[in-house]
């Protein structure tokens, strides 16, 4: 079971699917979405770049929590799946990405993956990224540290950001929003 979590890990984190990054799904209602792998370019895009750069430059960081951190949160990876269709996604992912700038995070341990809207597709991207990863509610911040999940931020922060993060890579006992449907090792 561990070399699964390992090779889907591996697979996740180092190779290049054969999807385009910031794919853009145009509905015939004129609402577009992002699925699949997505950078920060496709978020700054014209049609994100509104609520991107708004709740990002609006997000003040808590230097103070996260500065003691910094070389421990370098020592993991993260996975997010998002929406950019969905109202929490839009308002904590650029945030989100704020605060590992903010905590020079190495941002090749980063890899943010859009979720389809559409009927039959809903929050499922088109490599299946998500398959066996509960992912139930968007957005989802997974940590993982040497290959390993170690908790997950979802939907929303407990007490803010910094703080949940925090919690996460110094070990401390963290229970993530909606934690019921969730079963670590």
């Amino acid at each position: 079971m561990n070399r699964i979590i390992l090779f889907t890990i591996f697979l996740i984190f180092t190779t290049a699917t054969a999807q385009d990054i910031n794919q853009e799904i145009n509905q015939e209602n004129g609402q577009s979405f992002l699925v699949g792998q997505i950078d920060i370019t496709g978020l700054s895009s014209k049609s994100y770049q509104s609520w991107y750069s708004n709740n990002q430059k609006a997000y003040e960081v808590d230097e103070e929590t996260i500065s003691p951190i910094k070389a421990e949160l370098a020592k993991h990876q993260i996975l997010i799946f998002m929406g950019t269709w969905c109202g929490d996604s839009k308002r904590e992912v650029p945030r989100f990405i704020k605060v590992l700038e903010a905590a020079d995070f190495p941002m090749e341990n980063l890899k943010i993956v859009g979720l389809d809207r559409r009927k039959g597709k809903y929050k499922t991207s088109p490599n299946g990224e998500e398959w066996g990863l509960q992912i139930k509610r968007v957005p989802t911040f997974i940590f993982y540290k040497n290959g390993k999940e170690i908790n997950r931020i979802i939907e929303s922060p407990i007490t803010t950001l910094e703080a949940d993060i925090k919690a996460i890579v110094s070990n401390k006992v963290y229970t993530p929003n909606y934690p019921q449907s969730l079963h670590f090792d």
